[in-house]
């Protein structure tokens, strides 16, 4: 560092001209002064170390495989280490060494896969194709079940398209795999799960593209990641993100379960279940989970599962589970806080997080679980929890009625003036109208608490742009910032929901703005290149509304909003237009 100094000093000793006269008339000039020249000599040495130091010390990106040992990957494993909530999801740049030592992971039908261009479609597409044949075999499953009259038969309808009759059949319960002679149990299931029986044989085509895109990702899955949380399609490598601990708790298994027992993917279902039953302990997370990701990924995927089958195990991993959740409620105000370690029980809020507060839509979206979990096991501890929250929120003051996405666990207050109807805000919403719902319109608490949160929605957040699209803008300290979540586009069917399950004066109103939402969501999708919505757009300028030009916000992760909405306005009106925009974002 000195010697760089010294080798720097002498272009400094040369004199600058002042611009100014002495007292004589004369030019006077002079040198910098000597902490001056150690300023500039400074400067210079800091730009120099700078600049030789992106040559020296970056790693080589010119391949898009990095080694092991590389800065970033060293890097990454520090700070997840350290401090797993800061890369919650993120995951580490792919191995060379796994490159090399098995080339055919990263090949599709013999062509080398860079994952560079993740995205070619022509490679992606032709992947899908190569799975055609396994999902036929898979599609010529019955696609309709029933209960039949004593508890585990069951009764399947085949339906026959090229002859147009109906075949029935009914299985002898103790033959079923897993059953009482090994575990399976089909229970209080009541009418027909629908399958392919539509009229219309476009739709019933459709139908079935649907189901063979779930054999397509759960097969995948289930190939290369089985028992981990996810499957990282392109490297083909199984992914165990920091929201539900390090250990592998079969995240995709257990959120996926519902899905496979409602397309009458029996076989796969079984597999599933038999992994929970035989596999599946919440204690192995073993460090700080997610309460809010645990609960509606395992908590309500049992749920759902028990439901539908009528399975105890489901509700023996369920109440398992939530019972690791409660330390995250010991708060002196009993709000939860967001993280909870599952063995010891330890919990803490994101830094992140307005002064380390707890978030609306995390703290709003336990209900639904915790008040059907005791219900079906007669334990009352889970809906005392989440009935407080309820109590403490209604309690509070709301500034104009809103409800700010911060809450201090610790002093009971808001924190940061941040309101939204996407991200941090959204679902507690959601869940007070199908609280609602769940106690067949006897919970009035959340039915008030409903109206009066939508109603001040919608009154300062619910605004129309330029061109005439309806959109939900986020305030922040009294300010609009006229942007909207990808996530605020389950609203449309919420709305619409909540026109047909309170049915008062302000109906008309909220299915109209139902069907408002829907469009300008349905607007997000059209107007891309893919035909799929961005996590966020904006409505700034006439030309560019409902589209984003910021490269944060140009990906999609299989977000569900927005054919969530299409899916309540369909049934609730019967308009093709939905399943037409459904059918959009299929393809």
């Amino acid at each position: 560092m000195a010697s760089a100094v010294r080798a720097v000093l002498p272009l400094f000793q040369r004199p600058f001209s002042s611009g100014a006269s002495n007292s004589l008339g004369v030019s006077a000039k002079r040198t910098l002064r000597y902490r001056e020249k150690h300023v500039v000599a400074l400067l210079l040495v800091f730009f120099t170390v700078i600049c030789f130091g992106t040559i020296w010390f970056l790693p080589d990106l010119s391949s898009s495989l990095l080694p092991e040992d590389s800065a970033i990957l060293s890097v990454y494993k520090r700070v997840q280490n350290a401090a797993p909530e800061f890369v919650l999801g993120i995951p580490p740049p792919p191995s060379l060494d796994e490159a090399e030592t098995a080339p055919h992971k990263f090949e599709v039908h013999g062509h080398r896969l860079d994952i560079g261009k993740s995205r070619d479609k022509e490679l992606l597409e032709a992947k899908i194709n190569a799975d055609k044949d396994v999902a036929k075999i898979v599609l010529e499953r019955p696609m309709s079940i029933e209960t039949g009259n004593r508890t585990g038969d069951v009764s399947i309808n085949i339906n026959d398209e090229k002859k147009g009759d109906e075949k029935k059949t009914v299985i002898d319960h103790s033959l079923v795999p897993g059953s009482t002679a090994g575990g399976f149990f089909l229970g209080p299931i009541k009418g027909v799960i629908q399958g392919g029986e539509d009229p219309d044989p476009i739709i019933r085509e459709r139908r079935n593209k649907v189901k063979e895109m779930m054999v397509h990702a759960w097969n995948g899955y289930a190939q290369y990641a089985w028992g981990m949380n996810e499957v990282r399609p392109i490297s083909q490598k199984p992914h165990n993100p920091g929201i539900f601990g390090h250990g592998g708790l079969g995240a995709t298994i257990v959120d996926g379960l519902d899905t496979l027992f409602i397309m009458g993917l029996m076989d796969e279902f079984q597999k599933g279940r038999d992994w929970v039953a035989q596999h599946f302990h919440i204690e192995s997370a073993d460090s700080l989970v997610s309460v809010f990701e645990t609960n509606i990924r395992f908590v309500g995927g049992f749920l759902a599962c028990y439901a539908l089958s009528g399975d105890p195990v489901f509700i023996q991993k369920a109440e398992e589970t939530a019972e690791h959740l409660l330390p995250a409620f010991q708060s002196p105000t009993g709000i939860p806080y967001s993280l909870v370690n599952i063995n010891s029980g330890a919990s803490k809020n994101y830094n992140w997080a307005s002064g380390s507060a707890s978030i609306l839509s995390e703290l709003g979206t336990l209900h639904l679980e915790f008040a059907y979990l005791s219900d079906i096991t007669g334990r009352p501890v889970f809906r005392e929890k989440v009935q407080h929250i309820r109590d403490f929120l209604q309690d509070l003051k709301k500034p104009k009625g809103l409800y700010p996405n911060y809450l201090n666990p610790k002093s009971g207050k808001w924190g940061q003036a941040h309101v939204s109807m996407g991200a941090l805000g959204d679902s507690f919403y959601e869940y007070l109208l199908k609280s609602y719902i769940q106690m067949n319109g006897k919970d009035v608490q959340a039915r008030e608490m409903y109206s009066e949160a939508v109603t001040a929605v919608s009154k300062y957040l619910l605004k129309k742009s330029k061109g005439g699209l309806i959109y939900f803008a986020d305030m922040r300290f009294e300010r609009l910032e006229h942007k909207m979540d990808h996530l605020a586009c389950f609203a449309g069917g919420m709305y619409a929901l909540g026109a047909k399950a309170i049915n008062d004066s302000s109906s008309a109103y909220y299915m109209s703005m139902a069907k408002e939402i829907a469009h300008t969501c349905h607007e997000s999708y059209s107007r891309t290149p893919t035909g799929l919505g961005p996590e966020s757009f904006r409505f700034n300028e006439p030309g560019s509304e409902a589209q984003t030009s910021r490269h944060n916000e140009k990906y999609y992760i299989l977000r569900p909003e927005t054919f969530e909405t299409y899916f309540v306005l369909w049934r609730l009106t019967k308009d093709p237009i939905y399943r037409e925009w459904g059918w959009e974002a299929v393809q």
